[in-house]
């Protein structure tokens, strides 16, 4: 008989003068390794669905290392390890609860697809990215790590770090927002404290985005910290 591969099955006629198998007293069928990948499949198709419902998956099923020497099981489970996450190239645990057990790792690659934004045209890096300039197209998501763009109120004063081109969806992790002050802006500085506000002209000394912290410099040359606000603002309270 020839060697049988991962997740793969054989019938086997019974001997002359046998009974027939459904005659005979079976013992529980043993899940192991060789029925390993249907079941690790479904466990990672049912994970994917709760956690990412509405796309399409593509799941494979690696191999088990094959010098390995696992015990056949009838108490097995598939589980995800602490910080797991079914998305790309991934892992999944596979163990045996029967003593004396086992517990091993099994690559898996996930590919969802789903509807997302791309580039319409050829859109240069460091810009603000219009709903214009994009079209919806099924592509894979699991293409990048962080995931990628889906909805145009994700790029609200956000700009891209990449280029793109023509088809090519925008990553989030290539995200960054819309500085409110540049290094060298003639900035409005505004002060708040109890009964009263004051207001001077000042330069920023760094690029900040809204809300992140940034010094200025003032007319008399002393240098104060303070919010960032749109409209080149910085605010500071005392």
């Amino acid at each position: 008989m020839p060697a049988l591969g991962f997740g793969q099955s054989v019938q086997v006629a019974p001997a002359p003068g046998t009974a027939p198998a459904a005659a005979q007293a079976a013992p529980p069928a043993a899940i192991g390794p060789a029925g390993a990948a249907e079941e690790i499949r479904r466990f990672v198709s049912a994970e994917v669905s709760r956690s990412q419902p509405g796309l399409r998956a593509e799941i494979t099923v690696g191999e088990i290392d094959p010098r390995l020497r696992l015990a056949a099981c009838e108490q097995t489970e598939v589980f995800l390890r602490p910080g797991g996450r079914l998305w790309g190239r991934s892992f999944v645990g596979y163990r045996c609860r029967q003593r004396p057990g086992w517990s091993i790792s099994v690559p898996v690659t996930v590919r969802l697809y789903g509807p997302a934004l791309v580039a319409a045209q050829s859109l240069p890096a460091l810009q603000t990215i219009s709903a214009s300039a994009l079209r919806q197209e099924e592509v894979e998501v699991t293409r990048e790590p962080g995931g990628v763009v889906v909805d145009v109120a994700q790029l609200e004063d956000r700009i891209c770090t990449r280029g793109l081109e023509p088809g090519q969806p925008i990553p989030l992790n290539a995200l960054r927002a819309v500085p409110a002050v540049g290094q060298g802006d003639a900035v409005k500085l505004v002060g708040f404290g109890s009964g009263f506000a004051i207001s001077t002209d000042g330069v920023a000394m760094s690029t900040a985005a809204a809300g992140e912290s940034v010094r200025v410099r003032v007319e008399s040359g002393r240098t104060v910290s303070g919010v960032a606000r749109r409209g080149r603002i910085v605010e500071v309270a005392f």
